[in-house]
């Protein structure tokens, strides 16, 4: 086996190095040496967006909330399901990994030169902070290991009650909250459910439905199913 070379590296908030690895045509992305994601472990990525998204194929101008690029897989799902009048706000805290993709992953510099789609250098939490009631028709957050392994402090907040119940309000009625987790985290659901959602967890495969499971929660406003028909 190829030995992995290191293609270039930066730093998070926390201190910990952030590096590009390649081996062979494959690229990898470690956070303090552990592995978090890369090009041949993907496809969880992209039933997150297919899995949060199907909903919005027949939407005319859908608002579409993406924490955490990665390697662009999330993106790329969502810009295939989504109409040409959709806008998708991605939002990633580390300003070299949307370069990496920009400069290493071609298929990502497609993407996000897609008129659809605005790219933000932020912290998801800071650009959640100041987000409008009723602002998205779905928000899919890939921005940790899951809600009980999260890879900066800063996210803690993000699963909580108060966390759960802004995102809430961030939604519109028949919006729909997506979380991508490693663990299946079944305190979790319980938690969606208390802050308002109906919830539903599918389990995603990582590489042609072989290796790890990934949880992937699902979150309804509860009762906008209702709304709608009367």
């Amino acid at each position: 086996m190829k030995p992995l070379e290191t293609v270039d590296s930066t730093v998070a908030p926390s201190g910990a190095p952030v590096t590009l690895l390649r081996r062979g045509s494959d690229l990898f992305i470690h956070l303090g040496g552990e592995e978090l994601m890369s090009t041949r472990t993907f496809e969880s990525e992209e039933a997150l967006a297919e899995l949060a998204l199907r909903q919005l194929v027949d939407a005319r101008c859908p608002r579409v909330l993406i924490g955490g690029l990665g390697l662009g897989y999330t993106l790329r799902s969502a810009l295939a399901l989504l109409t040409p009048h959709a806008e998708v706000t991605v939002v990633e805290l580390l300003p070299a990994i949307i370069e990496w993709n920009r400069e290493y992953v071609p298929t990502s510099r497609t993407a996000l030169s897609d008129p659809r789609v605005r790219v933000l250098a932020q912290d998801v939490n800071a650009v959640l902070a100041r987000t409008a009631r009723s602002s998205y028709n779905a928000i899919l957050l890939d921005v940790d290991d899951g809600p009980s392994s999260v890879c900066f402090e800063s996210n803690l907040g993000l699963y909580g009650r108060q966390g759960l119940a802004h995102l809430k309000e961030c939604l519109t009625t028949d919006g729909i909250l997506a979380v991508w987790s490693a663990q299946s985290d079944p305190w979790f659901a319980k938690v969606m459910r208390k802050s308002g959602f109906d919830v539903r967890v599918e389990t995603a495969r990582g590489h042609r439905r072989k290796g790890a499971r990934y949880s992937i929660f699902l979150g309804r406003v509860s009762g906008s199913c209702r709304k709608r028909r009367r």
